[in-house]
């Protein structure tokens, strides 16, 4: 059993032509799609980066228990589990350098192998002890990318390039090899939207204003010149991405791949391009741009190729599907499940609906029917816990702060494992753009243009969203947050 495991951030699944993008140029990714199934109906589960690959990595959600941090003592990846159970080797090959700062700690480990390519966004790469003056520019900018680029003399050399023809390296050295995962994580298009000028001709830009290729977390003009470029941005990033994938697929052709391979692609997040007025992620309600992701999955052989799955999926299905495919048992409990059924089979999924999020703003919930948004009660945004060990969290280099260990208190708090966990209190208001409930009919609004708070359909989804966080362990006070009786 051979599986390779194509992990790009921050990939739109609106800006793809599998799902009926007409203007974005990804012919590789296309025709992968013509020899894999395509999955309609797929969500995240914890975002951002780190909390999503914590998900995918174990198969329990993050976003209930804690912000962005390492993998915890207790976790079980599913690397371990396939290197100790069923001898299998795994590697990763990535530039998604989170993994090696703090707040990424323990999530490489598991692999067998790994390598890093530098350069990516704030990565502490290129050594300059003079910063660079910063330019005219809208949204963001950073003196370490700035310096990061100085490594950048040809299109092979930035990170992207590098981890997919790291990924080429490594299949032809093991060319003939059985019994191996292959994880190749790439950090495009992830802003900063960076690539070779003739990327961003392919669509014609003719932006003449100042510098632009990294969204802050704004409220913009939709339709505005800087908008339209910053889409363009990102969509040449994602060509960029695209044109690199596709040389991994010639190679994967070239080994005769595709007959025996079990190949994975798909995302941890969208990223608002000026869609409602916003750009980023975290700063915002959980609209469908952000959560509902692609995913790609080819079967050996190309069975059911082109075949298309409604099933309702998440990203902490990830872990099960690969122990169930090298016969890898399962013993804890989790909260995903195998997908293999529902390619295989076209079997209905077990879940009833996805919970998903970021910690300490509203739960989500969706059945494929509605989304529904729910937002804490109160301003103070209180009870508001946190749960570990590692006690790494989004400060790339910096120890957490004394702050971080307030009211912190060592037991049994978390039902699944036998570790004592610190329960710290997590301090994080009430935001006003995402302090309202909502309720979105998306079959026929998908757009999520017409609230439905407030009508008897909430009533509905109110049970859902607490009998479902209840199936995902949910700690008791994220009820009592939002307003919820656990008992409903």
């Amino acid at each position: 059993m051979k599986t390779i495991v194509i992990l790009s951030d921050s990939l739109n699944r609106h800006y793809l032509p599998m799902y009926g993008n007409d203007w974005v140029i990804a012919p590789h990714l296309a025709r992968f799609a013509e020899r894999s199934v395509v999955f309609d109906n797929h969500w995240i589960g914890s975002a951002p980066c780190m909390p999503a690959r914590r998900d995918m990595l174990t198969g329990r959600l993050n976003f209930l228990e804690r912000e962005w941090g390492g993998m915890e003592p207790f976790d079980i990846p599913f690397p371990h589990l396939l290197r100790d159970h069923a001898n299998v080797f795994c590697h990763m090959e990535t530039d998604h350098y989170h993994y090696f700062h703090v707040g990424g700690e323990n999530y490489h480990s598991p692999f067998n192998t790994w390598a890093l390519h530098r350069g990516q966004e704030a990565d502490a790469f290129v050594s300059r002890v003079a910063s660079p003056e910063e330019p005219e520019h809208l949204g963001q900018w950073r003196a370490q990318y700035a310096k990061n680029q100085l490594a950048f003399k040809t299109e092979a050399d930035y990170s992207t390039p590098q981890t997919f023809q790291g990924a080429i390296d490594w299949l032809r050295a093991n060319e003939g090899a059985d019994n191996y995962l292959l994880w190749v994580e790439v950090f495009d298009p992830h802003e900063p939207f960076d690539c070779p000028q003739h990327y961003l001709d392919m669509y014609g830009d003719d932006w003449n204003g100042p510098l632009y290729n990294w969204s802050g977390y704004d409220k913009v003009d939709e339709d505005s010149p800087a908008t339209r470029h910053l889409r363009k941005q990102y969509a040449a990033t994602l060509t960029m991405m695209d044109a690199w994938f596709g040389k991994l697929l010639d190679e994967l052709t070239r080994q005769n791949a595709f007959e025996d391979t079990l190949i994975i692609v798909t995302t941890d997040h969208g990223h608002l391009l000026g869609e409602r007025g916003l750009t980023g992620k975290n700063a915002w309600h959980c609209w469908n741009e952000l959560a509902h992701i692609p995913l790609l999955v080819h079967l050996p052989g190309d069975a059911h190729a082109g075949e298309h799955r409604a099933q309702l999926t998440q990203n902490i299905d990830l872990m099960p599907t690969l122990c169930d495919y090298y016969n890898v048992p399962i013993h804890h409990p989790i909260h995903g499940e195998s997908w293999r059924p529902i390619l295989e089979a076209n079997a209905p999924a077990r879940r009833r609906a996805a919970l998903y999020g970021w910690f300490g703003q509203t739960v989500n919930v969706t059945d494929g029917r509605c989304t529904y948004f729910r937002a804490p009660v109160a301003e103070e945004n209180q009870p508001l816990y946190r749960y570990f060990l590692t006690p790494g969290t989004f400060s790339f280099r910096d120890v957490c702060p004394l702050s971080f260990y307030d009211e912190a208190k060592l037991g049994l708090w978390l039902p699944y494992t036998d570790y004592p966990v610190i329960r710290a209190r997590a301090h994080k208001r009430r935001s006003p753009e995402w302090a309202d409930t909502r309720l979105y009919d998306i079959r026929r609004d998908y757009a999520q243009t017409q609230d439905l708070a407030g009508t008897e359909l909430e009533i509905e989804y109110t049970v859902l969203l607490v009998e479902t966080m209840q199936a995902m362990d949910a700690p008791p006070e994220q009820f009592e947050r939002l307003g919820l009786e656990a008992s409903l």
